[in-house]
């Protein structure tokens, strides 16, 4: 994901902490003068605000961006990546945490609690194999 992307979706549900509003103001501003308030990518990010766990909408946004050739604007690049290093140390202080893990094996207990989780590949605890093409499946396969 671009990293304008990114920085607008890692402070969406951040925007009452005021360190994250004023520097997602700033990209926004940024992103106004260069393409115009009432543009394609303007109105993406609006939409994305209004509904910030519409897949759909995401993808628009990355495709304005893209459209707008803001993903390498060495401004604009330099709010977001901004944004992004304020969202992550909101993050670290104790605030809504998002991790990726990526190839990770993990032994060991671990308890993860959310509300809501998005998982991507295998996974397989317990007596449960969940799988990105199936779901769940009872009786997970032996190790490979």
């Amino acid at each position: 994901m671009d990293p304008i992307t990114l920085a607008i979706y890692g402070a969406l549900g951040k925007l009452s902490e005021t360190v994250i509003a004023d520097s997602y103001q700033a990209l926004k501003a940024a992103i106004a003068q260069k393409c115009g308030v009432n543009s394609d990518v303007a109105k993406a990010i609006d939409d994305a605000e209004k509904k910030p766990e519409s897949p759909g909408r995401k993808e628009t946004l990355k495709e304005e961006i893209t459209n707008a050739k803001i993903d390498n604007d060495p401004e604009v690049l330099k709010l977001a990546n901004t944004l992004i290093e304020k969202v992550n140390e909101l993050d670290k202080s104790g605030s809504v945490t998002k991790t990726t893990f990526q190839n990770t094996n993990v032994s060991g207990g671990m308890n993860i609690q959310a509300g809501k989780m998005d998982v991507g590949g295998d996974i397989v605890g317990g007596s449960k194999y969940v799988n990105s093409s199936e779901r769940k499946k009872e009786n997970p396969p032996k190790d490979k």
